[in-house]
């Protein structure tokens, strides 16, 4: 598997809320997208996946959108054996690192998509299969001449909510304010969300592990900002 191929083909949209940056892939994450990718990568393609084939079992199902290195996600992945994780980034050296986690970890619940995640949502996630989503630190894009860059926006969270199932969690996180402002709102106005946190604005710091991207954050004093959300239940037939 080569970087290139990892890498958006740029057909369908003009607006990204991504740039693929030009890393160092180092030989190892070299060896991992060559070798590793067969076994744990999925390929785009523009349909449904059955993810009880891909993962070999029934189990409840995480989406991890932008997972950056990957410690996260494998950390997840290994304190849940009994879940299965879908993580989606961009960036090859993050794959890389990913799936060389996935191997010294011998993790067999994780598969990794390495494209657009707004592309992946709308064409290979059967509606109704998540039971999580999890979406830490996205670009925040903060000039205003690029907030249609940002990943959530309401067509974006129309479409999170048609993937999870009735009662499932979507957890945002973000130390850029502004943008923590926008989320909030797009997501309050979603019709099939609801907002977990008692207040109705933000919830509680989440007792997770943080990614690179939290302590980079921390250490520049920024405030993190958490949100969660439950895809409401389906009304009753009448």
């Amino acid at each position: 598997m080569s970087e290139k191929s990892l890498t958006p083909s740029g057909h369908g949209r003009s607006v990204r809320s991504f740039v693929v940056r030009g890393g160092r892939t180092t030989l190892a994450q070299q060896r991992a997208l060559r070798e590793l990718w067969p076994r744990y990568g999925v390929d785009f393609a523009p349909e449904p996946l059955d993810l009880d084939r891909l993962f070999g079992r029934q189990a409840q199902r995480v989406l991890e959108i932008g997972f950056g290195n990957g410690e996260h996600l494998a950390a997840l992945a290994a304190a849940h054996p009994e879940r299965d994780y879908l993580g989606i980034e961009v960036h090859p050296p993050g794959v890389g690192r990913l799936l060389l986690l996935i191997e010294a970890h011998a993790l067999a619940n994780v598969r990794v998509i390495g494209h657009d995640a707004v592309e992946v949502l709308e064409r290979q996630i059967p509606p109704d299969s998540l039971d999580e989503v999890l979406i830490l630190f996205p670009d925040p894009w903060p000039k205003k001449r690029h907030h249609k860059r940002r990943l959530i926006q309401p067509p974006f969270a129309a479409r999170l909510a048609e993937r999870l199932r009735p009662g499932a969690r979507l957890q945002v996180a973000t130390d850029w304010q502004p943008y923590a402002e926008h989320m909030l709102t797009v997501l309050s106005g979603c019709p099939a969300l609801e907002n977990v946190a008692p207040s109705g604005g933000f919830a509680p710091r989440s007792e997770r592990s943080p990614t690179r991207f939290e302590r980079r954050g921390e250490r520049l004093g920024h405030e993190v900002h958490e949100l969660e959300f439950r895809r409401r239940a389906l009304p009753a037939p009448a």
